[in-house]
C-alpha cells in the first residue's frame, strides 16, 4: 500500500500533466487481481479510473469516490521534493499524500484484500477516482453522466478525502464569481484620454468589502461567507488599463439558492450602475457546487460508525465532490486518512498509521454492509 501511494504521488497529476498516469497506476494495481477496471481518458491526458468488484447482487452496493488530481506544489521551498515521496518518522511526505492519494491507496488496498481473501459479497463495490476536482469537477460530472447500471443500487457513498479519520456528513457549498469592468487604454501621461477600468471597479470593491450575505446561520454548517481573493488589472505602469477583473469566493449553505445569489449580485451591479453612471460590470460564474448535508442518523452513517468505532459525525470547512454524488440519491459521507490542515501546503504529509487504519476501516465497512 505504501508503494502504491508512492507511485500515485510520483504520477504528478496536476492539471497541466493530467490524471492519466495516476489512473494507470490504480489499474495496474487492481486489474491483475481479476478486478474489472476502466480508464476513461479524454483531452489526451485527463482521466477517470473506475474499478468494479462484483457480488451476488442480493444487497445494494457501495461506492468509494475520490479524485486523482492535485494542486501544484507552489513556489515555496519543500523539505523533500514534492513529487519524490519520502518516508520519515512515520509520515509519508509529498504532494497529494493527504489530499487525497492516501485515501485512494487505502480504498484500493482494502478492495485488493477482500478480493485476495475470496470473500463472497452480497453487494457490488465500485471505486472511482476522477479528474479535475480541484478546479471544475468535470471528472465527477462525467462519471455521473456516464452512469453505469451498478450505480442504480447503492446503499451509500464514501468520499475518502482527508478528515483525520473523523466521520464527516456535511460541508458548505462553493460559488466563485468573477466581475469584469472595461475601459479604454491611453498613455499613462495622458490619462484623461482613456477610461480606467481599475477605478471603475472601486464602487463594487467598496461594496463587497466586509459585505455580509443575506442568510441565517445553519445549526451545523455555521454561516455563509464571502471573501475577495483575486484582482487583476493593467498591463504596464505607463498604460491606462482597459480591463479589470475581481474574483470572490462565497461559501454557501443548503438553504441558499445559488441561482438566487447570482441574481442578488446582478442586482447589486445594476444598483451601483444607477448610482455611478460610468459603472458597468459583467459577471461570470467560475465554479458552483452546492452544499452537502447528510442525515447523521441514517442507517449508512450508523454502519460506518459501527465499522470504525467512529464518534459523532461532524463537518469540514473545505468542499468536495460529494454534492455531485448526492444526485445519486443515497447518503454521502466523507471519511479518509490525512489531516485537512496538511493539504495544499509545502511538506504535505500523511501519517502512515492513519493510512493503515483507513484501509482496515474501509474493509470493515465493506464487510459490515455487504458480507
Amino acid at each position: 500500500m505504501k508503494t502504491l501511494l508512492k507511485q500515485l504521488v510520483m504520477a504528478r497529476s496536476t492539471a497541466d500533466i493530467g490524471e492519466l498516469r495516476a489512473a494507470k497506476v490504480l489499474r495496474d494495481y487492481l486489474e491483475p487481481l481479476g478486478i474489472d477496471c476502466d480508464v476513461d481518458c479524454w483531452d489526451t491526458c485527463r482521466a477517470n479510473f473506475t474499478a468494479h468488484l462484483g457480488s451476488n447482487g442480493d444487497r445494494p452496493g457501495l461506492l468509494f469516490a475520490g479524485h486523482l488530481d492535485v494542486v501544484p506544489p507552489g513556489d515555496a521551498v519543500w523539505s523533500h521534493p514534492p513529487f519524490e515521496p519520502a518516508e520519515v518518522e512515520g509520515k509519508m511526505y509529498g504532494r497529494g499524500t493527504a489530499d487525497m492519494k492516501s485515501g485512494l491507496a487505502a480504498v484500493a488496498a482494502a478492495i485488493a484484500e477482500i478480493k485476495n481473501e475470496d470473500t463472497e459479497l452480497a453487494g457490488d463495490v465500485i471505486f472511482t477516482a476522477t479528474a479535475d476536482e480541484e478546479t471544475g469537477s468535470y471528472g465527477i460530472k462525467r462519471f455521473i453522466e456516464k452512469r453505469t447500471p451498478h450505480l442504480s443500487r447503492l446503499q451509500g457513498i464514501v468520499v475518502p478525502e482527508p478528515t483525520g479519520l473523523e466521520i464527516v456528513t456535511g460541508h458548505r457549498g462553493i460559488l466563485w464569481l468573477e466581475f469584469r469592468t472595461h475601459g479604454k487604454t491611453a498613455h499613462g501621461s495622458m490619462p484623461e484620454l482613456g477610461v480606467n477600468a481599475i477605478t471603475r471597479m472601486l464602487p463594487l470593491l467598496n461594496k463587497l468589502n466586509g459585505y455580509e450575505l443575506p442568510a441565517d446561520e445553519d445549526p451545523m454548517l455555521g454561516r455563509s461567507t464571502l471573501s475577495i481573493n483575486e484582482i487583476h488589472g493593467g498591463k504596464a505602469t505607463n498604460v491606462v488599463p482597459d480591463a479589470c477583473s475581481l474574483k470572490i469566493d462565497i461559501r454557501t449553505l443548503p438553504q441558499q439558492s445559488q441561482e438566487g445569489l447570482i441574481e442578488h449580485f446582478q442586482q447589486m451591479v445594476r444598483k451601483i450602475g444607477v448610482e455611478h453612471a460610468d459603472f458597468d460590470a459583467d459577471i461570470e460564474v467560475i465554479k458552483s457546487v452546492e452544499a452537502l448535508l447528510t442525515d447523521s442518523n441514517c442507517e449508512f452513517v450508523k454502519s460506518l460508525r459501527r465499522a470504525t468505532e467512529g464518534k459523532k459525525p461532524g463537518i469540514v470547512s473545505y468542499t468536495t465532490d460529494g454534492p455531485w454524488l448526492a444526485e445519486l440519491g443515497v447518503p454521502v459521507v466523507i471519511f479518509g486518512p490525512g489531516e485537512p490542515s496538511a493539504c495544499h501546503k509545502p511538506d504535505e504529509y500523511v501519517e502512515l498509521d492513519q493510512l493503515e487504519r483507513a484501509k482496515d476501516h474501509y474493509k470493515d465497512l465493506i464487510l459490515e454492509c455487504l458480507a
